[in-house]
């Protein structure tokens, strides 16, 4: 199974939640960690890393980027199909500030929300 990391880079915490939202219902991905960044483009800046298989993960940050331009601002984003190894000391090295486990060994995964059943109408008696 191959993996890809997709990263998403929000201007604001709403932005951020509305595009995880949407990438998290969009494909089977899991969170791998996130940072705020304060003073990006004088706003309060949040990465989302994600991983999974390159077409969720794909299919995840479309959403989440798409989502994320309704509510706010997307500054970046991006896809790195099978990232190499030594990415992930790279960002433990460089992002002191970010909330994460092991990329390629994250234990988590959003799974797909499942659709809303319809309601049924009342019949009257």
């Amino acid at each position: 199974m191959d993996k890809a990391l997709g990263l998403i880079e929000a201007l604001g915490f709403t932005t951020a939640v509305a595009a995880l939202d949407a990438a998290s219902k969009a494909a089977a991905i899991t969170l791998v960690g996130t940072e705020k960044i304060i003073g990006l483009e004088q706003s309060v800046g949040v990465n989302i890393l994600i991983v999974g298989e390159v077409a969720a993960v794909q299919a995840a940050v479309d959403a989440g980027v798409e989502a994320g331009n309704r509510v706010g601002r997307i500054a970046s984003s991006k896809v790195i199909p099978r990232p190499h190894d030594e990415l992930d000391t790279l960002i433990k090295k460089f992002g002191h500030n970010l909330k994460v486990k092991d990329l390629l060994e994250s234990v988590e995964t959003l799974e797909v929300a499942e659709k809303p059943k319809p309601v049924k109408k009342a019949t009257k008696k």
